[in-house]
């Protein structure tokens, strides 16, 4: 089964170029396919707390083709400092983790990435 809604997603964007130390934070979800719509709702409404954060630069939520219960959530941070010293005691954090909460028990990991300079990416 295919979720019909819009993910609000928010990739990298231009302000990250300015931002070279930032942090990745990589979430790798299990989900079952008849929680797949609630998981994809939850972090559509979940971005506006993301979007209203200064310690996030974007996110993104793609899907598994091969194995569609995988779910990969990147989150863009500032720094990894930010993220859980910031973000986590702001006001943002309780929205987003009131919305995130019923599927905490469905990651198989939940880490942060330091950026690298090996990148490319086709310009349309």
């Amino acid at each position: 089964m295919l979720c019909t809604h819009h993910l609000m997603a928010q990739t990298p964007n231009k302000n990250m170029k300015a931002a070279s130390n930032y942090s990745v934070e990589i979430i790798r979800y299990t989900i079952a396919p008849d929680q797949q719509d609630n998981f994809e709702k939850a972090y559509s409404e979940a971005g506006k707390f993301l979007q209203a954060s200064p310690y996030c630069l974007g996110y993104e939520v793609i899907h598994g083709e091969e194995e569609p219960s995988h779910y990969i959530v990147t989150i863009y941070w500032t720094s990894k400092e930010d993220h859980l010293n910031g973000f986590r005691k702001s006001s943002d954090f309780g929205g987003f983790f009131q919305l995130v909460r019923p599927f905490f028990a469905n990651i198989e990991e939940m880490k942060h990435y330091n950026h690298t300079a090996i990148t490319w990416k086709k310009e349309k």
